[in-house]
This record gives C-alpha cells, structure tokens and sequence, in this order.
C-alpha cells in the first residue's frame, strides 16, 4: 500500500524505478544500463509486483553475481508487460533455486504473469518476466 501511494505521488512506475536504480548504483558501485522503461501506466497491483520483482533481482545480483554492469528493459505494448534484468556475473548452475528466485516468480504469477531465470554459469543471469495484455486491464 505504502508503495502504491509512493507511485502515485512520485510519477507512478517508471520514475520509481529511475530513482531506485539511481540510489542502487550509487550505493552498491554497480552501474545500470537502463534500455527501456514504459511511459504507460500500469494497474497498481502489477506496478507493485513489476517493482517489487525488479528491487529483488538487483539484491540477488548485489549478493551473489559479481557484476559489475546489470542491464533492465521494461516495455508495455499490445502483447502485454515485458521485464528483463540481465547482469553479466558469475551466473549459477540451472535448476539452482533460492528465496529471492522463488519470490520474483511468485510476484509475476501473483499478477497472471511468468517468469523465467536463465542463468550461465560464468557469464551472467537473465531474468525475464511476462503479463499478458489482458491481465493489465483487471
């Protein structure tokens, strides 16, 4: 709730990512490339589990990746919300799973949506999400 009031008064989704992102980088010495951040307002439920998702990826990069530049895209079209946080860390080994992991799909399935972590070991993590059009409008 206390999330949802902090969008609304503070430019809704995208500037609250922008200045979380901005506020991470400088803390943890991590630089963000951010690609796309949509100029569409969400439903606040799904802002809320977009952001929420988005604030837990970049603590399990800040803990256990190693990166040194992490990468965010989050689009809004016809098809649907489209996320994807990528860090060119160590990676892990498939089928490793954790409580940040477990809570990033739950934000998504929570919100219609599915969410997907591709990590190579040595190379870096993906992690893409997806909420179909018609769960934005609920």
């Amino acid at each position: 709730m206390a999330e949802q009031r902090r969008m609304r008064e503070n430019g809704g989704l995208s500037q609250m990512l922008r200045d979380h992102l901005t506020e991470w980088s400088e803390r943890t010495g991590i630089a963000v490339e951010v690609w796309a951040l949509p100029e569409r307002e969400v439903p606040p439920k799904v802002a809320d589990n977009v952001y929420a998702t988005v604030r837990e990826a970049l603590d399990n990069v800040e803990r256990h990746s190693g990166a040194r530049v992490v990468s965010i895209a989050l689009t809004v079209g016809r098809s649907g919300l489209r996320l994807t946080v990528s860090d060119e860390g160590r990676g892990f080994e498939a089928g490793t799973t954790g409580r940040g992991l477990v809570a990033m799909r739950a934000y998504f399935a929570e919100i219609g949506g599915r969410l997907t972590v591709n990590p190579v070991p040595g190379a870096g993590t993906t992690v893409s999400g997806f909420v179909p059009a018609e769960e934005l409008t609920r």
